[in-house]
């Protein structure tokens, strides 16, 4: 049997078990793994390796680590590799023409909404800020364009009324995963045909900076509860809390709707019965854990054994 020789594209914790399935299926032969660059990481800003690159490390693989996919010399490495498919999930970066045009029978790529709804780096998190009950994951063909290449295939996902985006990732690979092989195969053998996206239906997401995670308490208990769900673990939820002439950056990882109704400006805190609530625009939410800058993760109960004098205080 000739296997079909696949590249493939990934660098984060996600992108592993699409390449997993990849490495069990015995009509595929992976050749190569290409990730970004190992970058410092933790407060010792110690260099790890990429998730997906110590994945390929345990299957004696090699792995390709470039600067950029631009240079000649990058693109004559990747030439010579000789692959049939490039398969792309989570490189994080856009793949340039001249890659794509390198394999002989193209690049796939998987992304986790249905589009031409939500491209960009953050469908994910857009989804659950966005209060969808549906995203999906779609396998496509990569072209020149972010996200605009021709759909494969596309599968729809539920979303929960307590959906994180952690819980959110897992469904995506656990059906993604062999989705992308499915498809693969179907495409290889000719049995699927590629749909032009309509763009008219295009909507897009950014990268997600941290200061998107700044909470703006004069949003909707709606808004401001699945915005927490989002943003975990990145870019993360945060206010400020001005605290003796020092701004103490306090991350808040998960709140729930109260029916205990604070009744202050949007922002204040409130302490009651050992629990911490925080008014937004038209009503209040219960903090269930959060973080005090240079602290641990802690429960709200625990943070008020050591900051009692919250209450009353209006977050910034």
């Amino acid at each position: 049997m000739i296997k079909t020789r696949v590249v493939f594209f990934g660098t984060p914790e996600f992108s592993i078990p699409f390449f997993e399935a990849l490495t069990r299926d015995e009509r595929l032969d992976v050749v190569a793994v290409v990730s970004q660059p190992d970058r410092p990481s933790g407060r010792g800003h110690q260099i790890d390796p990429t998730p997906i690159k110590s994945s390929a490390t345990l299957h004696t693989i090699t792995v390709l680590q470039f600067t950029t996919l631009k240079s000649e010399s990058a693109q004559q490495e990747l030439s010579a590799l000789n692959a049939d498919l490039f398969v792309v999930v989570a490189y994080g970066k856009i793949i340039p023409k001249a890659v794509l045009d390198l394999p002989s029978r193209g690049c796939i790529n998987v992304h986790p909404s249905l589009l031409p709804k939500y491209r960009g780096p953050s469908p994910m998190p857009w989804a659950i800020k966005e209060g969808d009950s549906t995203t999906g994951i779609t396998i496509m063909l990569l072209d020149e364009g972010m996200d605009t290449g021709p759909l494969l295939s596309q599968v729809t996902i539920s979303i929960d009324a307590d959906e994180t985006l952690e819980t959110l990732m897992q469904k995506v690979q656990q059906q993604g995963a062999p989705l992308l092989v499915e498809t693969i195969h179907r495409y290889l053998e000719g049995s699927v045909t590629p749909i032009v996206q309509d763009n008219t239906k295009a909507t897009i997401t950014t990268l997600l900076e941290r200061e998107d995670g700044h909470i703006n308490w004069t949003r909707s208990i709606v808004e401001i509860e699945r915005l927490v769900r989002a943003f975990q673990p990145w870019p993360g939820t945060w206010s400020v809390w001005k605290r003796d002439g020092q701004e103490i950056r306090i991350k808040i990882f998960r709140v729930q709707e109260s029916d205990f109704c604070a009744d202050v400006p949007p922002g204040t805190l409130k302490v009651k019965d050992h629990r911490l609530f925080v008014d937004g625009l038209d009503g209040t939410l219960e903090i269930i854990n959060l973080q005090p800058e240079g602290k641990s993760a802690m429960t709200a109960s625990a943070f008020l054994l050591g900051y009692s004098d919250i209450d009353g205080v209006t977050l910034a």
